[in-house]
């Protein structure tokens, strides 16, 4: 009699606990959803500042107003990035409410791009917000076609540049100008006879030597270049396009410039003009609110 109890009791503790396994009281034990891992939450996007706080301008003879002001001299005043005169009211004029002691001048006349890694270590140091790049026309700009950088290297030093800016200044905005269009620099420049008696001087030999020279033979060599200087900006634009905090400025290329623009002392740097022309294309680009097509 006892086992028959014990028995019973036994049945009915198993029966409570398979109904208590049940969810929809059916009896047949169900299964319970093990707890989902949270996903990390996504970080948001970086946005770009339409008004940084200071800048610095790396780069190359234009970026330090070379032969704007005087002959065979550098003008940093006239900078169209961090310049001082209110005749070019240059980038730090425009965007900067102090640009002394907010805005520095780090390029050299004669840069390559295979200098601009060390630029972007002397940036580092000041820890601007805006770094502006202007550099490539000596890439293209050699003695000869041959001596020209080959557009592989190119992109490699611009990359490389870019990664040690990104590993030192996470967050520092990067706006890069075009290359610009040096067989316009002929066209406008060869019409002036003193321009052309300052470029048998050695300037630019690529692409200003013989400048009345109209052979297949010089024309030729001139779209060579040309197509060296596109090869250059297609390396800028699209190693740009991975960076969020990059933003590219093919209008430098584009704009149809003139003498006017040139200075009167080597008609191949930017005057002062040229200088303003400059700082007012990179003024659109860095305070375009959205994406830059």
């Amino acid at each position: 009699m006892r086992r028959r109890a014990g028995a019973a009791l036994a049945a009915g503790a198993l029966l409570l606990s398979v109904t208590a396994c049940s969810e929809d009281g059916s009896g047949a034990p169900t299964a319970r959803p093990s707890p989902k891992a949270s996903a990390p939450s996504a970080r948001p996007a970086p946005v770009w500042r339409t008004a940084p706080a200071s800048i610095a301008a790396l780069g190359d003879s234009i970026t330090v107003g070379f032969d704007a002001c005087t002959v065979l001299s550098d003008c940093p005043e006239v900078s169209w990035s961090t310049g001082t005169s209110p005749e070019v009211d240059s980038l730090a004029r425009r965007l900067l409410e102090r640009p002394a002691g907010h805005s520095w001048n780090l390029a050299r006349t004669g840069a390559l791009m295979s200098d601009l890694p060390d630029q972007v270590d002397a940036a580092e140091a000041h820890r601007p917000e805006l770094v502006t790049v202007l550099i490539g026309a000596n890439d293209a700009c050699r003695s000869e076609v041959h001596a020209m950088t080959p557009a592989s290297a190119f992109r490699a030093d611009f990359t490389r540049a870019m990664k040690k800016l990104r590993k030192t200044l996470p967050r520092t905005q990067v706006y890069i100008a075009a290359v610009p269009d040096l067989m316009r620099l002929w066209s406008e420049g060869r019409k002036n006879p003193l321009g052309k008696q300052v470029w048998q001087l050695g300037i630019c030999g690529s692409m200003l030597r013989d400048p009345d020279d109209l052979t297949d033979t010089a024309t030729e060599r001139r779209e060579e270049v040309r197509d060296r200087v596109k090869a250059y900006n297609k390396a800028l634009e699209e190693v740009c396009a991975e960076d969020s905090l990059c933003r590219f400025d093919p209008e430098v290329f584009d704009y149809r410039f003139t003498e006017r623009q040139l200075s009167s002392w080597d008609w191949f740097h930017p005057g002062v003009r040229g200088q303003g022309e400059l700082a007012e294309m990179a003024f659109r680009t860095i305070t375009r609110k959205g994406p830059v097509a």
